[in-house]
């Protein structure tokens, strides 16, 4: 390898796309191809970035299958970048084989890190935890060992362990220190934010306050009852209880709880269950039967009571305290907003996956944020993407697709 390449190759080790660019910009040979190419996804050129990598692998000799490998661990990075979760995983494996079984250590262990962080960004918690406590970080470079620290933070976060998140984010911030790379730094920067910001809302009482994740994991241990409009779930210690597919009666019951001790009169649970404006007698009707079935569903947990006026809950032994726990915005698609709010662009197809839903469900939400001036496209058919500016002063891991313990 010569050495301009070499240079190139130092420049984006380091974090400088521009300054490869300078040894290697007119240069056509396969090496140049593969630095350009990468270096055109550090500035963000995805589409042209793919183009150049996939040139070079073309372009390497059957029997320089570690370069070729490493060209395919370089598209599967650059789709990751431009959330397209949809590539093939078994290539990047058999990529990934290759260049261990040549000795590539670093690349190899580049290419499980993109197959982890993809992991996470469709909400498959476990199987990302198990493939990364099975990895030894001895032997890596200082930005390798950064992700590797921000993707145990990240997990840590999504499953309410603070504490974790902390410590992880500590050695991730000693790591990038070393590898002196700003992009990296500011990532970790970043997620430390994400822990002093307001994750989601406590409703009790008729009052309502900011929390931060440390709150919400304190409020897991806590006696009370918990309704979580985040995860859509009733808890109460070790007891859960899904409504994610009931949407009426989680309706009724958050609609209920954020009026404990009060009540809540019948056309109030009208509109809120099934969103008439004037409730009539079938309205009526059908919200005895639907109270009906909460009282079944829920009859070990709470008890729900008729007043004059309406209906009010109360937990079964009558002295538990019940609250409400909301995401941060009251946003019809805060979901959608929040795999949004990393800053990167998104296809729908991307978007779909990342969520466990249709694609054209996102599409419908997509469509709703843009026409309320929320988020903006570019791009036609397929390589059309979505992008928003993170929301400021919040957190967004609670929106995020995981289960919590004892799920």
């Amino acid at each position: 390898m010569d050495s301009l390449i070499t240079a190139a190759a130092q420049a984006l080790a380091a974090g400088d796309p521009l300054g490869a660019l300078n040894r290697i910009a007119l240069r056509e040979d396969p090496p140049a191809l593969a630095l350009r190419g990468i270096a055109m996804a550090q500035l963000g050129d995805f589409e042209r970035a793919k183009l150049l990598v996939r040139r070079a692998m073309r372009t390497f000799g059957a029997k320089e299958s570690v370069a070729r490998a490493r060209c395919v661990v370089a598209e599967a990075e650059i789709a990751l970048a431009a959330r397209e979760l949809n590539w093939p995983v078994k290539a990047l494996d058999a990529a990934r084989i290759t260049l261990e079984n040549h000795g590539d250590r670093v690349n190899a262990a580049h290419a499980r890190y993109l197959e982890i962080r993809r992991l996470l960004l469709i909400g498959r918690l476990d199987a990302a935890e198990t493939r990364l406590v099975a990895l030894d970080i001895t032997p890596l470079p200082p930005a390798l060992i950064t992700a590797h620290y921000l993707m145990i933070a990240g997990i840590a976060m999504r499953r309410l362990r603070t504490k974790e998140a902390h410590a992880a984010l500590s050695r991730a911030a000693r790591a990038a220190q070393l590898a002196d790379i700003p992009a990296l730094t500011a990532e970790v920067e970043a997620a430390s934010h994400l822990l002093t910001r307001p994750a989601a809302r406590l409703v009790a009482n008729g009052a309502e306050r900011p929390m931060l994740l440390a709150d919400v994991e304190a409020l897991g241990d806590s006696q009370a009852l918990v309704i979580d409009a985040c995860r859509y779930v009733l808890r109460h210690g070790t007891v859960v209880v899904s409504l994610a597919t009931r949407p009426v009666l989680f309706a009724l019951l958050r609609a209920l709880a954020e009026a404990w001790p009060g009540d809540v009169s019948r056309d109030a649970l009208v509109a809120r269950a099934f969103g008439a404006k004037h409730a009539d007698g079938s309205h009526r009707a059908r919200l005895r039967v639907e109270i009906g079935r909460l009282r079944a569903m829920l009859r070990d947990l709470i008890d729900v009571t008729a007043t004059k006026d309406g209906f009010t809950v109360a937990a079964r032994d009558g002295e538990t305290d019940i609250v409400v726990l909301a995401r941060p915005l009251d946003e019809k698609h805060a979901a959608v907003l929040a795999f949004l709010a990393d800053g990167e662009s998104w296809s729908s197809s991307a978007l779909a996956l990342a969520l466990d839903t249709s694609q054209r469900s996102v599409q419908r939400a997509l469509e709703d944020l843009a026409r309320a001036g929320k988020v903006q496209s570019f791009g036609q058919g397929r390589a059309r993407r979505w992008i928003t500016p993170p929301m400021p002063g919040f957190a967004t891991t609670l929106l995020l697709t995981a289960s919590l313990p004892g799920d």
